[in-house]
């Protein structure tokens, strides 16, 4: 019976390129020359610190780690923003969350939104991913393009395909 499994998953190295590319472009740029400003990766918490002087040199952190994700082939929605904090004196800090997984509320949606459209697969959670079945061929190929199409708020990858 054929199957495949979707799974959301980051590649750590090409986050850490990225943030390297991030800390190399601002250190150059003319608006932040004597800024204040880290850009850490806690990779063991799937979690990135940033603290600028500035919400205006905040949000172009932001922007520039959203490109330069792009760039190396990680989609920028793997990013969960967290609300901006002072972080004492004058200096901000925001948490960004890396989403490495499939949450069990959203694995829920999408096995709703693949009953919900009659199609002839079954979809289930396996852990942090979730495997779709059917018996036919095409009947899986056009689950994918449905699930590419609707939007689940993380960036999905279509693995272990099965005949």
């Amino acid at each position: 019976m054929p199957s495949f499994d979707i799974v959301s998953k980051i590649n750590m190295q090409e986050i850490d390129n990225a943030m390297n590319s991030v800390m190399r472009e601002i250190g150059n740029r003319y608006d932040f020359k004597g800024a204040v400003f880290t850009l850490e990766l806690k990779e063991k918490d799937n979690l990135i610190l940033i603290t600028a002087d500035s919400e205006y040199r905040l949000e172009s952190i932001r922007d520039s780690m959203k490109v330069f994700a792009t760039k190396r082939g990680v989609d920028a929605r793997a990013f969960d923003f967290q609300k901006e904090e002072k972080a004492g004196g004058n200096m901000m800090r925001q948490e960004v969350k890396l989403r490495n997984g499939i949450e069990q509320e959203i694995a829920k949606k999408i096995v709703k939104h693949v009953k919900d459209t009659k199609m002839k697969v079954q979809a289930s959670i396996k852990a942090d991913e979730v495997r779709v079945d059917g018996k036919k061929r095409d009947d899986l190929q056009e689950a994918m393009t449905l699930l590419r199409a609707a939007n689940f708020d993380i960036p999905l990858q279509f693995i272990n395909f099965r005949e």
